[in-house]
């Protein structure tokens, strides 16, 4: 399967949440970066059909989504930023109902769910109620959901904030094991997320798709821009007014300072190897390395 996104403009009143984004997407798994607001949510509202675009296609193998109907949104699944469960039901419950919503035969949708439940290791949950749980078991509940009716394409959108470091790890392990024979697109601004399970990269800002690469291309493109400067306190609050700080290391009389920059910042600057984290800084951040 192909996706292809052309020209998807979304405007309220006097501003732009979307603006000509394009992108193809074949099997693999997407991580969609930007900071809050960047429009990452509005693409994939428009994307799984929640959102209507005020310009712009959605075409699946050349055919426009519009066109097929129900039968497109029978290949998502989605995971929504902010999922709302029915906190009295059972997990169970709560499968066989999402199952039937989907139109999924009854008996498969329990089959279905036990299956996946086994995968995430919620199994000796399922008749808990959804309201007992804590917060990295309601997203593994959540992507049970999502995966139901076995999609092509899985939509992810921040599946992770709020979760703790070990639940976070669990989470994208999961992914990882659902990515296979599919396109998997994952809306973040957790950079370990994307650096971990992505094969390509696509950076957002201000509605507008800056690029879309893969990590290890990203990182390479950004030699030469990762400096570090050792400064005292009143140079390095000179450092962080003129420049992107990604971070800062104190010393006993000295502050490190880990600068994002096209040029170098100092004559005794020295250049560092750069990460997705940079990456990431450089295409959110402000205007100044255009």
């Amino acid at each position: 399967m192909i996706v292809t996104m052309r020209g998807l403009t979304k405007r309220y009143k006097d501003k732009y949440a979307l603006r000509d984004f394009s992108a193809e997407l074949e099997n693999g798994v997407y991580g969609l970066m930007g900071v809050n607001g960047a429009g990452k949510t509005t693409l994939l509202s428009i994307f799984v059909g929640i959102l209507r675009a005020d310009g712009g296609q959605v075409l699946i193998d050349g055919k426009e989504a519009g066109s097929l109907g129900a039968s497109f949104y029978s290949h998502i699944g989605f995971l929504p930023q902010t999922t709302q469960f029915y906190k009295d039901f059972t997990v169970m419950e709560f499968l066989r109902y999402m199952a039937a919503l989907k139109g999924i035969d009854s008996r498969a949708g329990e089959k279905r769910a036990e299956e996946l439940l086994e995968i995430v290791n919620l199994t000796d949950q399922a008749e808990k109620k959804i309201g007992a749980l804590s917060g990295g078991m309601r997203q593994r509940v959540g992507i049970v959901q999502a995966m139901l009716g076995d999609p092509s394409i899985l939509v992810l959108d921040e599946p992770t904030a709020g979760l703790d470091p070990q639940e976070r790890i669990r989470f994208r392990n999961l992914i990882g094991k659902f990515a296979a024979g599919r396109i998997v697109i994952l809306a973040t601004h957790i950079v370990s997320d994307v650096e971990s399970i992505a094969n390509q990269v696509m950076m957002m800002k201000d509605g507008r798709l800056l690029r879309q690469d893969s990590p290890a291309h990203l990182i390479r493109d950004m030699e030469g821009k990762v400096w570090q400067v050792k400064a005292d306190d009143g140079n390095a609050e000179a450092f962080l007014k003129q420049y992107r700080v990604s971070n800062i290391l104190r010393e006993e009389t000295t502050v490190r300072l880990r600068i994002i920059s096209d040029r170098q910042p100092s004559v005794d600057a020295v250049q560092l190897q750069p990460n997705l984290e940079d990456v990431f800084l450089y295409y959110a951040g402000g205007s100044e390395t255009w």
